[in-house]
């Protein structure tokens, strides 16, 4: 047997409207009201038929989720999977769920958004990354859909809400430490050199070594995916050097544990031979040996606030751009060292 609103609303005593109004929050129905309501829907085993009232108020209650690459690649750091946990948590507040964009180029992923929105299959977006100039954005822009960034959008800064950590502080921060540390050959291994987030990483690293007097070496800047293999060929380039760097800065964990596994590979032991520091602190971060020295930028914590605050501009057109920076933090483990004869 099919229980319908007009069964919640008998056994409850009250009017189907009211049952329909409690299902959507309605402020106006009172707690006691919205208590005796759902009791009755417990009871009865009734559950919303969102798509109905989806159809009734236009509105999809899901969100778009798209991926710097492929799905497949993405997943495969850690990232990806603790800030789409981060955005779950959020849309499961709100009784929202969830739809990935699985495009591999550049125009799969446009073409998939292109249908996410003409085929209203969602109620706004989160991209998950933010890169110089990019067509899906610009494609959201120019239909005014609802959407915001994890990541610091390239341009239009003032006008699209964005979740970021303070990535420029953050690389500033651990390129002094390693200074500090009596480092002054210090090896940058970044991501995509179109991704933002790269391009405020290496800011910071560069802002570090000239307030240093440090001399700036351009092959110790290397770019590559945020993939083990990445790392792994970026130390055989730095290595190869004649005067090869005596620490690192590495843009992810991921990254980082390729670095390990190729110097562990040449015979060089971190931190003795080479000091080591990441960024996201994964747990990959923790188990690696050695233990890396990471920078923690709540990756949940960045999620969790894009959803939220893209649900609520859904769900509010009037609510004002936003810019939410996510605190960082530096955890030190065992693979960097203080260099000996300064």
């Amino acid at each position: 047997m099919v229980v319908t609103i007009k069964d919640v609303a008998k056994h409850a005593n009250v009017a189907p409207s009211t049952v329909s109004r409690v299902i959507a929050n309605h402020p106006r129905i009172s707690d006691k009201t919205k208590e005796r309501v759902r009791a009755a829907m417990k009871e009865l085993g009734y559950h919303p038929n969102f798509n109905a009232r989806s159809l009734a108020n236009n509105s999809t209650r899901a969100i778009g989720l798209v991926m710097p690459s492929t799905a497949d690649k993405a997943l495969q750091n850690p990232f990806f999977p603790e800030v789409i946990r981060g955005i779950s948590a959020a849309a499961h507040v709100k009784q929202y769920a969830l739809h990935i964009s699985t495009g591999g180029t550049d125009d799969e992923k446009l073409d998939g958004v292109m249908q996410m929105v003409q085929g209203r299959r969602v109620d706004g977006i989160i991209l998950l990354y933010s890169r110089v100039d990019d067509e899906v954005l610009h494609y959201l822009r120019d239909k005014d859909f609802p959407f915001v960034v994890i990541g610091k959008p390239f341009t239009n800064v003032e006008d699209i809400t964005h979740i970021d950590n303070n990535n420029f502080r953050a690389a500033k921060e651990v390129t002094e430490y390693l200074i500090q540390l009596g480092h002054e050959r210090i090896g940058f291994v970044g991501g995509d050199n179109h991704l933002i987030v790269t391009i405020d990483r290496l800011g910071g690293y560069e802002k570090a070594i000239h307030e240093a007097k440090l001399t700036y070496r351009h092959e110790y800047v290397i770019h590559e995916e945020f993939l083990k293999e990445g790392g792994q060929e970026a130390v055989l380039e730095l290595m190869s050097l004649s005067q090869p760097p005596t620490a690192l800065v590495v843009s992810d964990d991921v990254m980082a544990l390729g670095v390990l596994n190729m110097l562990d590979r040449m015979g060089k032991v971190v931190p003795d031979d080479i000091s080591v520091v990441s960024f996201n602190n994964v747990l990959l971060s923790e188990i690696a040996r050695p233990p890396l020295t990471s920078v923690d930028i709540n990756i949940y914590q960045l999620g969790y606030e894009a959803a939220k605050n893209l649900i609520l501009h859904v769900e509010s057109p009037e609510e004002p751009i936003k810019r939410v920076i996510i605190p960082h933090k530096l955890i030190k483990r065992s693979s960097c060292i203080e260099l000996q004869n300064k």
